[in-house]
């Protein structure tokens, strides 16, 4: 894994863990042309295992999840990212699969960011 791969890894699960009180337990991160693309692997709390037993604290802990990481974007990129990618971030899609804990971020760049 490439150094800046790896410091791109460790913002998303420096953030993440700030916000959720837990980091993913792996993050799989590609870079495409303006594009980087990251899998995250173990992120639901435990707290967040015991409402998603049910359908209804399901769709509670993804929409909350959702939610939160677009409106944390939304306000601010996170520290040193742009720095790193000597790029600005335009545009962050975000998605997890609560029954697999597993997500997935798209982040667009204005710029190629390929190594």
């Amino acid at each position: 894994m490439s150094q800046k791969v790896h410091q791109f890894n460790d913002i998303i699960r420096k953030l993440r863990k700030d916000l959720f009180g837990k980091g993913p337990e792996r993050i799989h991160t590609v870079f495409v042309e303006n594009l980087v693309v990251s899998t995250l692997y173990g992120n639901i709390t435990p707290t967040e295992k015991f409402i998603a037993g049910s359908a209804e604290g399901m769709k509670i802990v993804h929409e909350a999840r959702t939610q939160m990481i677009q409106d944390l974007y939304a306000q601010a990129t996170p520290d040193g990212m742009e720095e790193l990618m000597n790029a600005q971030l335009l545009h962050l899609f975000s998605d997890i699969k609560i029954e697999l804990d597993m997500a997935v971020s798209v982040f667009i760049f204005d710029k190629n960011i390929e190594e």
